[in-house]
């Protein structure tokens, strides 16, 4: 039940359909696992699942629950803000077609999203400087390669948030926010 179409190599509409649906129900199942891996298991499905699901959480999450103003914090009404950072320019090694080493501009537009109510918030802004000067010493040994794809942007932000919590001495930090990011 072939047409003369098929038989000379092109596709069947049907066939195009079924393709474009697969792909399009990967992408979504792509996507909704790194939501999930992002922003964690709980939150997610209290998202999208609604109350049944939030309460449906692992008993650990809730199981050392502070009291009193912390106890917002738990069911993500914690205060959060945001440090943006001046603009990074640093040198970066990269491999021409040659295989010859040289060097490239990287240039990035960074924030901290940081939790108020966690102890040592306030440091963030007091030791920006110090952050900043972090981040400078680690983006100058990554390569091009390094960078490549969303595997190695979300290595270089879990690096960054790293060196952020560690220079801050506190767990507030919780995410790098990159504005802009140019490789030239």
């Amino acid at each position: 039940m072939s047409t003369g179409e098929e038989e000379k190599g092109g596709k069947s509409p049907l066939r195009l359909a079924v393709i474009a649906g697969s792909l399009l129900a990967l992408s979504l199942a792509a996507a909704a696992g790194g939501m999930a891996f992002s922003i964690g298991p709980a939150a997610f499905f209290s998202y999208f699942g609604g109350a049944e699901a939030a309460q449906a959480a692992p008993a650990e999450d809730h199981a050392e629950a502070p009291h009193g103003d912390d106890a917002h914090e738990e069911h993500g009404e914690s205060a959060m803000e945001m440090l943006p950072l001046n603009e990074i320019i640093v040198n970066i090694t990269a491999l021409t077609l040659n295989g010859r080493k040289t060097s490239r501009f990287l240039k990035l537009n960074l924030a901290i999203l940081y939790d108020t109510a966690q102890e040592g918030a306030d440091q963030i802004a007091e030791r920006q400087l110090y952050v900043r000067d972090t981040f400078q010493d680690y983006l100058r040994q990554l390569t091009e390669s390094d960078l490549e794809g969303s595997a190695g942007l979300a290595s270089m932000k879990a690096e960054l948030l790293r060196r952020a919590r560690v220079v801050t001495g506190s767990e507030a930090p919780r995410e790098i926010l990159v504005a802009d990011m140019i490789i030239q």
